[in-house]
């Protein structure tokens, strides 16, 4: 029997190097974290860059995980454009609401995180890229439910996860919640995925209309809402200008 291929291996590797990675590495950090030559570990970052797996940030010359990675095994909206139209716009919302920014779309009943912003401060954050977070209990995952069949049709038949107290687990409470995110054209979350966050978030949409993904901010209460815990005005603008930005990119033009 064959053995098992060596730069198949490598390259493994350096995936899951960059999965558990809170940043983008370099050639020289990938290197020395796996035992390689520079040159080895160079031929094999650009062997996954060519197929999608890997991404080089241009101003630093250093890697991330790629959309085709996260991408695999659906055939929604091409996640390469969606991020490479939001990537801007990500990073002037989460400078504009100083919160940390995700953009989201369906993938099997599930929220897909597939772009992330920090939030910009000196705190510790982790990525958040490729995670898979809930419909209900999620500013992302209900400006999905509330715009796309498809997300809604995903958890019809299954039981909600109560993660925290204000949790929505009643299919008929999410149902009037969409409803209310429809007529808003936007969608919060406030403590219902865990205690002392809250999230806004507003739909994307492609050609057509057709929404495509959501994007959002989201950080402590405090800062999201106000003292009667309804989300800033200003930060639901924030989200909202961005989202039709996106849309407009992506061909929603009316939007």
């Amino acid at each position: 029997m064959p053995g098992p291929v060596q730069s198949i291996e490598r390259a493994a590797a350096i995936l899951r190097l960059l999965a558990a990675s809170s940043g983008r590495l370099g050639v020289g950090e990938i290197a020395s974290s796996l035992g390689l030559a520079r040159g080895t570990a160079h031929g094999i970052l650009r062997t996954l860059e060519r197929v999608g797996f890997v991404e080089q940030d241009g101003g630093t010359g250093k890697y991330q995980l790629g959309a085709a990675l996260l991408h695999l095994g659906t055939s929604y909206l091409d996640v390469n454009e969606l991020r490479s139209r939001a990537i801007n716009w990500a990073d002037a919302l989460a400078s504009r609401s100083g919160e940390a920014v995700r953009i989201g779309t369906l993938l099997e009943g599930k929220v897909l995180v597939v772009h992330h912003v920090f939030r910009p401060d000196d705190t510790l954050q982790a990525m958040d890229v490729g995670s898979l977070l809930p419909l209900h209990a999620t500013a992302l995952g209900k400006a999905l439910l509330a715009h796309d069949a498809n997300a809604a049709a995903s958890i019809r038949d299954t039981a909600l996860e109560s993660y925290c107290r204000r949790t929505i687990t009643d299919p008929r409470d999410l149902a009037r919640a969409a409803t209310r995110v429809r007529e808003n054209g936007w969608a919060a979350e406030i403590e219902e995925l865990s205690i002392g966050d809250a999230g806004i978030a507003a739909p994307i949409r492609g050609y057509g209309g057709l929404v495509v993904g959501a994007i959002g901010i989201s950080g402590a209460v405090e800062r999201v809402c106000d003292t009667r815990r309804v989300p800033e005005p200003r930060l639901v603008a924030f989200v909202r200008d961005a989202a039709r930005a996106v849309s407009r990119d992506l061909g929603g033009s009316r939007w």
